[in-house]
């Protein structure tokens, strides 16, 4: 039950001009008081013969007026004390909690007392959560919690945060709660072998989440410490970066950091045999044009044909060595009149193979650095989180467009494969990505939007948590905004804050939406029937390099540092006999 020794002096009472329903009733405030948006109250209704009920709820909107006014221009007379007047406030109460649950309304002239302690954590439903994940600060300074029953796929998972860029600090709230939920213990053995993949696409500012924030304050660390966590950067991450363009050492391409970066690439034989090819064509609408016909059918005589060969492939007896030759290969098969119907079959017409051969032939400088037949295959290259850290960062923001959509459907389609194998809901996996209305639009169809549809759809029983963040939710496909448990808002535009997606935000909400700063988000979850104000502290690991401390020593050396530093272009095995000298 909602305590009532907690409760603190009274802040006014049910106010008697004004209905007031099980739902929603309006508060008198006194006269020194004051209540402000996001304040917890909570009053008592007394019965006959039954027990008294308490009503909980949270402040959702507070007005002001003149009473003994009649016309707007009565405020100069009362101010200047010619016309007898008083000044009275009111909160309109939204009901988070009626218990016992006998829905009555509560009776005007009731005393209304602001809810602390045991009161407030039972109004905002945190007494019934198992498992409590600390997300930050209420508006009254104290700890806001999520239910992870709704985070790791027990009764729901996944998490939408939308927010205009730049100002809204998505992908902080994102990371936030992942060093949340890892350093908490809220989720027991499964946070401590949870991984998470985050793709960072803009700048380098999630390069340094192993290092701690030069920045950091007193006043930081006791806000860390207020919600019970360490004010340190994440223990374990792994940074994979492509390689640079026209390099063929396959350096990794970053800038900023130097230390525990890993390039990641595919090789000719791994494109031809793991079917890659589709996420070549990973625009929205491609799956609507007629020369997907022609994807699929070359994507199987590549797998099927394609021969490895000391680092290329061999294709008909023809060597390949680089992604450009696998293109003007395939673009020489198809125009032949004599082989394009063995490599598109016979139905397909000049037409839609020139289509096919333009797309083909345009992606040759986006993806030659990714796709390579001319470093080792032996030394590890690809991404696989259950090999990596806790934390693996995939860093895109070098690549262009076409190749970042490569990247993430390809290591998407990987992972959730990988899961599929396993059978298993356990370790969890976490998946943070931005934008997420560039790789899942609400119209048209694509091989990414595929695989995300399907972690929103059946991630939760395989242990794939999306994170997705983006400008706007409504431009986003319909089955994943509404397949999220939790939906967080930050600083919105007034036009996309007006569409039905947001339907969850109260008014008054929806208007300071407009108005949040950077760091206050409005969390919506299935426990709480009104969304949460949220300010969350300043990251304790750092977000570029200028802030960036010293690295862990773990971090100096990368997993190729590591790994056999005698593997060679074209290495297929382990053994010593494979050495060719």
């Amino acid at each position: 039950m909602i305590g009532v020794s907690d409760e603190t002096s009274p802040v006014g009472r049910v106010l008697g001009t004004a209905d007031a329903t099980p739902l929603q009733f309006w508060t008198a405030v006194n006269p020194g008081s004051y209540l402000q948006l996001d304040d917890v109250v909570v009053t008592k209704r007394d019965l006959p013969d039954r027990e008294p009920v308490t009503i909980a709820g949270v402040v959702t909107q507070v007005r002001a007026r003149h009473e003994g006014a009649q016309f707007d221009s009565d405020v100069f007379a009362i101010a200047d004390g010619t016309l007898p007047a008083m000044v009275q406030e009111a909160a309109e109460i939204t009901t988070t909690r009626v218990d016992p649950e006998l829905y009555v309304p509560p009776a005007p002239g009731a005393v209304v007392h602001r809810a602390t302690g045991e009161a407030r954590d039972a109004a905002l439903h945190f007494d019934r959560m198992e498992r409590r994940v600390p997300m930050g600060t209420g508006r009254d300074g104290v700890p806001v919690f999520l239910n992870a029953d709704f985070l790791d796929g027990t009764r729901g998972a996944h998490v939408s945060i939308s927010g205009i860029s730049g100002v809204a600090t998505k992908t902080s709230f994102a990371t936030f709660l992942l060093y949340s939920v890892f350093r908490s213990g809220q989720l027991g053995a499964d946070g401590t072998n949870a991984r998470a993949l985050i793709f960072n696409v803009k700048g380098e500012d999630l390069l340094f989440l192993d290092h701690p924030n030069t920045k950091l304050d007193d006043k930081t660390r006791e806000a860390y410490a207020l919600l019970g966590l360490p004010a340190a950067p994440f223990p374990d991450v792994r940074v994979y970066a492509p390689p640079r363009a026209g390099d063929t050492s396959g350096a990794p391409d970053v800038a900023s950091r130097l230390t525990g970066v890993d390039a990641f690439y595919w090789t000719l034989a791994e494109f031809c045999d793991l079917k890659l090819l589709p996420y070549v064509f990973a625009d929205a609408d491609d799956e609507r044009q007629q020369y997907t016909m022609v994807v699929h059918s070359v994507t199987a005589h590549l797998h099927r044909y394609a021969v490895p060969a000391e680092g290329g492939i061999s294709i008909d007896g023809k060597r390949i060595n680089s992604y450009q030759d696998l293109v003007d290969h395939v673009v020489e098969q198809l125009t032949d009149d004599d082989t394009r119907s063995t490599w598109a079959g016979s139905a397909v017409n000049m037409g839609t193979v020139n289509a096919f051969a333009r797309r083909m032939i345009n992606s040759k400088r986006d993806l030659s650095r990714l796709i390579r037949g001319d470093l080792a295959q032996r030394r590890p290259h690809q991404i696989k989180t259950a090999d990596s850290a806790q934390v693996t960062v995939v860093d895109l923001h070098n690549l262009p467009d076409r190749a970042q959509r490569f990247v993430v459907g390809v290591t998407l389609k990987t992972e959730f494969e990988e899961k599929e194998k396993a059978g298993t809901g356990r370790p969890l996996l976490f998946v943070v990505l931005d934008e997420l209305n560039k790789y899942a639009p609400r119209e048209g169809s694509s091989p990414i939007k595929e695989v995300l549809l399907d972690i929103a759809e059946r991630g939760r029983s395989l242990g794939v948590i999306l994170i997705g963040a983006q400008q706007t939710a409504s431009e986003v496909e319909r089955r994943i905004v509404t397949n999220s448990a939790i939906r967080v808002v930050g600083r919105l535009d007034p036009a996309e804050a007006s569409r039905p997606e947001y339907g969850f935000l109260p008014p008054a909400m929806r208007q300071r939406a407009l108005l949040a700063r950077p760091g206050t988000m409005f969390v919506n979850q299935p426990d709480i029937p009104v969304p949460l104000c949220v300010e969350f502290p300043f990251p304790a690991w750092a977000t570029r390099k200028s802030e960036s401390g010293p690295p862990p020593a773990e971090t100096l050396r990368s997993i190729v540092q590591g790994a056999d530093p005698f593997a060679v272009v074209g290495g297929r095995g382990g053994a010593d006999d494979d050495i060719p000298f």
